[in-house]
């Protein structure tokens, strides 16, 4: 595996170090009260973090322990961390006269640096974390710095698996909104396009600069073309290389509506109001609404097996 370019590095550093909004802080200190030593970094991404407001929505955090077994009394939820990471919590605390809440993810730091690299053929975590991410906390230097390493092979993982998927000439723009979009096809996130365009318009600077530090350490070989007072890459893929990152993603989105199935059903017991959760869930990424009968609720697995039903039907499995 090709070593991690050091201005990416300094990249994914300087994003991870912004400030969070205190209300934020506030759901950090909670989760370093609730998992103690076992803890050894708190990650802050998504829709709050790109808008930085936290109202009307609900903060995404990663929690990265150093053993699943620290971080759970129960060896049961210890085992279906390790089994199928990772477990998703709720957690809300109070902050100046109002409820903050968050979902947040149990992650170990072997699963995390796996996740990130090539060895781990789903998106789910190098995809996530090729976006950016603010470090809230870290245990110590050496967990900062691995984190960050994790993250910058996120980037370089991501981009090498889209590239070819896109024409021989493209944009920085093209790739990452590309790269999103299938992404987010392998679960149960087909957001708009617009949605994507959003993702990207956020920081676009960043994703003009980790793409600039990535093209050194990519298996592909990628230069950089000026055309027409524009900016554009220019990489060499073979027939092959396309045909087979073409089936590479399409058993992604197969393997993965499986898996996101096979979370959304242990969210149901992890999450408080998790059967609502994952109602709330999908039908904020698919736009499919399914209710499920009141006599269903006390009763998760059937539930969510009536729920798989209906969503299959109504096409939320795309």
């Amino acid at each position: 595996m090709p070593s991690i370019p050091e201005e990416l590095l300094n990249a994914i550093r300087s994003r991870s170090v912004l400030p969070a909004p205190p209300p934020v802080c506030a759901l950090a200190d909670g989760i370093r009260a609730t998992y103690g030593e076992a803890l050894q970094a708190i990650l802050f991404y998504g829709s709050c973090l790109r808008t930085g407001d936290d109202r009307g929505g609900m903060v995404d955090l990663y929690v990265i322990v150093g053993r699943y077994r620290d971080a759970y009394r129960s060896t049961v939820w210890a085992s279906l961390n390790q089994l199928l990471p990772p477990n998703v919590f709720y957690l809300e605390v109070p902050f100046e006269g109002r409820m903050v809440r968050a979902k947040y993810a149990v992650l170990s730091m072997a699963d995390l640096e796996r996740g990130a690299s090539p060895a781990w053929f789903h998106s789910y975590i190098w995809g996530r974390f090729a976006q950016p991410t603010v470090l809230l906390y870290a245990s110590g230097p050496v967990v900062a710095e691995r984190v960050c390493a994790a993250l910058g092979q996120a980037v370089l993982t991501f981009i090498g698996r889209v590239i070819p998927r896109l024409p021989a000439d493209f944009s920085v723009e093209d790739l990452w909104l590309r790269g999103l979009t299938l992404s987010y096809r392998t679960e149960f996130r087909a957001e708009r396009p617009e949605k994507m365009a959003a993702l990207f318009r956020s920081a676009p600077d960043h994703y003009v600069r980790i793409t600039d530090a990535a093209l050194p350490a990519l298996p592909i070989p990628v230069e950089i073309v000026e055309r027409g007072g524009g900016r554009l890459y220019r990489a060499q893929v073979s027939v092959a290389s396309r045909l087979a990152c073409r089936l590479a993603w399409k058993i992604r989105s197969l393997q993965g509506k499986a898996l996101t199935a096979l979370r959304l059903f242990k969210g149901a017991f992890t999450f408080t109001g998790g059967l609502d959760y994952i109602l709330w869930k999908i039908e904020r990424h698919t736009g499919v609404t399914v209710e499920v009968p009141a006599r269903l609720k006390p009763h998760p697995i059937l539930a969510v097996c009536v729920l798989s039903w209906r969503l299959y039907r109504r096409g939320a499995f795309r």
